[in-house]
């Protein structure tokens, strides 16, 4: 598995019409397609986060969601949806491509969309999903609507009314919420607000865009000193100062990001190692919460590397955010081997997102 993970660290040459970014080599990047194709049409094991508003609401999740009823629970088949889509768009004729195409298809229907919509308008869901969820369908709609080809755009209007469902569900929260969410796992705001300004620059919403950036300078540009000593908990798979610093840099030009960065976090290191961040351990990956912590190394992987590239060229805290990131890339890479469904199901969007370098790529001023 170790040869698979430092395979992802070469590049290869750009792909016509494929995403920008570091590419991977097509035999990772089928493995990596295998894990979302082996769960966006399995239903079972499923976690619901279902309000029952009475008997009629008692339904297998196939009939709830039909759109994203694997991998589990809703956000995971939302991107493993994403995962596909994004691989298959790089690699256009890879053998999983087609595949990678036909479960898109099978979901992204303009009926199975209208009962999403429904599902997610429903009494006493007004949190469903929120915001990492929704997040994350902007995100799988963005790529759809960046994918230049008739199948990709066909799929994109069909999702476009839960794409607009799930930017009405944000914008209506974003102004009546008063603090920001700093937690390491699925209701932290900073890695939500950096998936959905992402979207909402690619989608052209100006409105979306102005208020994503309003309320990121609101919550977090006065923050000092993030005690990142404190990270992670136990079951964290986001940063909470990571992913903080990691959205800040795309609201902020680089000279100005690299004042904020030294007041937020002071003690970075200036000498080129990496020892100051260590990876996360897992224990046990068969614990679904304790494979948080394989995440997190992804994760990080992308925040170090969006931090380093949000300042400027000549800042010397760059190459020890890079080794950081480097050390955290390789660990989360070899996590990734689907040998248990607890991080099968989520982690191969995680390290798709970090080696394909779509935050790089969509964040770029």
């Amino acid at each position: 598995m170790l040869a698979h993970a430092l395979s992802l660290l070469s590049l290869a040459a750009p792909v016509s019409g494929a995403p920008s970014g570091p590419a991977v080599d097509v035999a990772t990047a089928a493995r990596f397609a295998d894990l979302a194709l082996g769960c966006v049409a399995r239903e079972y094991p499923n976690k619901i986060a279902h309000v029952l508003n009475g008997d009629p609401d008692v339904k297998p999740p196939r009939e709830l969601t039909p759109a994203f009823f694997g991998c589990f629970d809703w956000h995971s088949a939302v991107h493993g949806h994403w995962l596909l889509a994004r691989l298959a768009r790089t690699f256009p004729d890879a053998a999983f491509a087609r595949a990678a195409r036909a479960a898109l298809g099978r979901s992204l229907t303009p009926e199975k969309i209208a009962t999403e919509v429904g599902y997610l308008e429903g009494g006493g869901r007004a949190s469903f999903e929120r915001p990492y969820g929704l997040a994350w369908l902007l995100q799988l709609a963005g790529e759809l609507r960046e994918w230049r080809t008739d199948e990709a755009q066909v799929w994109a209007a069909a999702l476009e009314p839960l794409e607009r469902a799930a930017a009405r569900r944000l914008a209506e929260w974003l102004p009546k919420l008063t603090r920001p969410i700093r937690v390491g796992e699925h209701s932290q705001t900073a890695f939500a607000f950096g998936l959905a300004l992402d979207w909402a620059r690619g989608a052209g919403d100006r409105d979306g865009t102005a208020l994503l950036e309003a309320r990121t300078r609101d919550f977090y540009l006065g923050d000092r000193d993030c005690p990142l000593g404190y990270e992670p908990s136990g079951e964290d798979f986001l940063s909470p100062c990571l992913a903080e610093a990691d959205l800040v840099r795309r609201v902020l030009a680089p000279d100005a990001y690299a004042r904020w960065l030294r007041s937020f976090l002071p003690r970075l290191p200036r000498d080129g190692s990496g020892r100051w961040l260590p990876p996360a351990v897992v224990t046990d990956p068969s614990d679904p919460k304790l494979a948080h912590l394989d995440g997190l190394n992804l994760s990080r992987a992308w925040m170090l590397e969006g931090m380093a590239a949000g300042l400027p060229q000549a800042d010397r805290r760059r190459l020890s955010l890079v080794a950081a990131a480097r050390a955290h890339r390789e660990a989360g890479l070899r996590s990734v081997t689907g040998e248990h469904y607890e991080g099968g199901h989520w982690l191969g969007t995680f390290a798709v997102y970090l080696v394909t370098g779509r935050g790089l790529a969509s964040a770029r001023r």
